[in-house]
């Protein structure tokens, strides 16, 4: 019997990690295994870096085993590729001493490399990226609206990095990076595997969003991210991180701290828009389960998506499409 495993999506502060920790209970006491946590976030992965990325407490993790937390450091470069071969070791674990994965994040790109496989672009071409180092974001902006106008609309005006790989991909294959996307969201995805999908409105995202960023700078953001900027243990890729970034602007005389505050609101809102882009794409899944929580009782919504997961998890052989609207 194949054995399956939740893998939870949804905006942020959209109350995954809460789901997973209840989700994980509930199969103990259903006789579905223990469950362990992988947590698919592109920055909960570096150290120091806790409040920023709504990283689970010890307390809030209530004794339940969480994988890839805490394994670089701020310092270093990690990317989707190096994410979903720990994820698949993690997984193999888990499931050798017995257990059963859940895997849960906000990063909907290491989600769908798990699900459905990488687009295997071509390598890095160091003389490309020297030759756009000094060029403006604006101008390469320009370019990629020019080249590859759907990748533009799916990629940040400010996205430095995924800008450049954008237009990498397009000069060294000849097409642009979206009609590869294009091809590999055809692909199949995995069998063992139970997408859950949280759907939030706009308006209950960005309420929520709000209120956890105020929660985030009471419980000391600010004074987070100035000992980690003031020590230089962000390296390129963790200074980017939301919520990070806007304080360095702070810090380093750009704006004031509340200015930064409301900025990381404003971008945050902004990644949840762009999230109900990707969580878009990730229905056409086969046997995904997606739930309208704003319709479900507020103090009880997680214990239905529960029961609607411990259903799923117990069918055997490929899932069978069980959606929210039905």
């Amino acid at each position: 019997m194949l054995q399956r495993f939740p893998v939870i999506v949804g905006p942020t502060a959209g109350g995954k990690s809460a789901l997973a920790l209840d989700l994980a209970q509930a199969m103990k006491r259903g006789g579905l295994g223990i469950g362990e946590i992988v947590t698919a976030d592109s920055m909960q992965v570096y150290r120091g870096m806790d409040i920023g990325t709504a990283k689970p407490t010890a307390d809030e993790r209530r004794g339940i085993a969480h994988h890839l937390i805490d394994i670089v450091d701020p310092r270093e470069s990690f990317s989707v590729d190096q994410w979903r071969r720990l994820a698949e070791e993690a997984i193999r674990d888990i499931r050798a001493r017995g257990r059963r994965p859940i895997v849960v994040g906000g990063s909907h790109l290491f989600v769908k490399a798990l699900l459905e496989g990488l687009f295997e672009g071509p390598r890095a071409d160091p003389a490309l990226r020297r030759d756009m180092d000094s060029v403006p974001q604006v101008e390469l902006r320009r370019r990629l609206e020019s080249v590859d106008a759907a990748a533009a609309a799916r990629i940040h005006a400010n996205d430095r990095r995924r800008t450049v790989r954008a237009l990498e991909v397009h000069a060294l294959t000849g097409r642009p990076i979206s009609e590869h996307q294009e091809q590999w969201d055809r692909g199949q995805a995995r069998a063992d595997a139970v997408l859950v999908g949280l759907i939030w409105s706009t308006a209950a995202t960005n309420s929520r969003i709000n209120a956890r960023v105020r929660e985030m700078v009471e419980r000391g953001l600010v004074e987070e991210a100035h000992a980690l900027w003031q020590k230089g243990s962000l390296g390129p890729q963790a200074r980017e991180a939301l919520g990070y970034k806007q304080l360095i602007d702070a810090f380093e005389g750009r704006c004031t701290v509340d200015e930064a505050v409301e900025r990381i609101k404003i971008e945050t809102r902004r990644l949840a828009k762009n999230q109900r882009t990707w969580l878009r794409r990730l229905r056409t899944i086969p046997g995904s389960i997606w739930v309208e929580v704003d319709a479900l009782p507020q103090d009880s919504w997680r214990q239905v998506v529960i029961e609607r997961i411990l259903a799923a998890l117990v069918q055997a052989g490929p899932p069978v499409s069980e959606g929210s609207s039905r």
